[in-house]
């Protein structure tokens, strides 16, 4: 299948590896409203450059368009591309507000194309090692969750482009860096309930917040704490989900919540315990995670299914930092 890129910043380069890295995928085409950034794309990967996306979109031979724009601008461009009935990988968070939000899904349903949200640490080996111990209720009955993403970002990463930070665009530390810990806890835990979260711009010269700290009860009446931060002196710190079940305790963590800090579950005997902890060790990122969301987005086309991560899946990670920007400015608890 032809892919093509809309907005080649950071971000725009493992989608281009991932591409490259599945037989049968060929990147042909890339657009950004800047001829510079596009150079590195042309000459690695011999595909034509285009500063206007709708001129780009008329190219019957793309199947499949990644959104790598800042994420303000996704629901504008997610909908061309799905008149011009491309399918879409859009870059998490799926937008920046609810109606931005469905304005993205009803374009695909109503021009039948795939949409796939890239939250790629769903593939790594250890969040799929706890999610299956989850769906095989090995943990029982759930009391409750941490779930603590305490990172560094500099000024000089915010100060990198003029969108970074803002709340149009960008949000804080909970829409851009610690969304994908939401999205695994929303995976793990379920649906939540209620939410109250305080917020603050503490070090970073920045709109958003730029460290969190809240509280969610799930439909189920399990409770999570959940701490985010981008202050952390002088480099990334910690990454982790912990839950604390009847029958078990799971902890995943690291600098990247890459291994198992504790695991320890009532029915897995040491030798089981052992298996599982010797295979994440041994390939800790499985995978890389926007290779596996492009796979499946290739495997939902030809089979006609939906993509493993969906466009609602986007949705409910987005509702939930969203109900934390509001409980933090309400001082209230949030219901959804």
């Amino acid at each position: 299948m032809n892919f093509a890129i809309i907005g080649c910043g950071f971000i725009a380069k493992k989608h281009a590896q991932a591409i490259e890295n599945i037989p049968n995928a060929k990147l042909i085409a890339v657009c950004d409203k800047y001829p510079d950034a596009m150079d590195f794309y042309v000459e690695n990967y011999n595909a034509t450059a285009y500063v206007d996306s709708i001129e780009m979109l008329k190219d019957s031979r793309i199947d499949i368009v990644c959104i790598c724009t800042p994420s303000g601008f996704h629901a504008a461009v997610a909908e061309e591309v799905a008149v011009a009935k491309k399918h879409i990988v859009l870059e998490k968070p799926i937008a920046m507000t609810i109606r931005e939000t469905n304005r993205i899904i009803n374009a695909a349903e109503s021009n039948n194309v795939k949409l796939t949200i890239v939250h790629p640490n769903r593939f790594r080996t250890v969040v799929q090692e706890v999610k299956k111990i989850l769906n095989e209720d090995l943990l029982g009955k759930i009391s409750h969750a941490n779930c603590l993403v305490n990172w560094n970002r500099g000024q000089e990463y915010y100060d990198q482009a003029s969108w970074r930070g803002t709340k149009a665009h960008d949000g804080g530390v909970l829409m851009n860096q610690a969304i994908h810990n939401l999205d695994l806890l929303l995976w793990f835990m379920g649906k939540p309930k209620e939410i109250f979260s305080m917020e603050a711009t503490r070090l970073r010269d920045i709109e958003a917040e730029d460290v969190s700290t809240g509280i969610i009860r799930f439909e189920n009446g399990a409770l999570a704490n959940v701490q985010a931060s981008t202050t952390v002196y002088p480099k990334n710190f910690e990454e982790s989900i912990t839950i604390f079940g009847e029958k078990g305790t799971i902890k995943i963590g690291g600098t990247n919540a890459l291994f198992f800090e504790k695991l320890e579950v009532k029915d897995l005997d040491e030798t089981e315990i052992s298996r599982i902890i010797s295979k994440v060790e041994k390939d800790p990122w499985g995978p890389p995670g926007h290779q596996r969301i492009i796979e499946e987005m290739i495997l939902a086309i030809e089979n006609n299914k939906k993509p493993s991560v969906t466009g609602q899946d986007g949705k409910q990670a987005l509702e939930l930092v969203l109900a934390f920007y509001k409980s933090a400015e309400s001082k209230e608890i949030v219901s959804l």
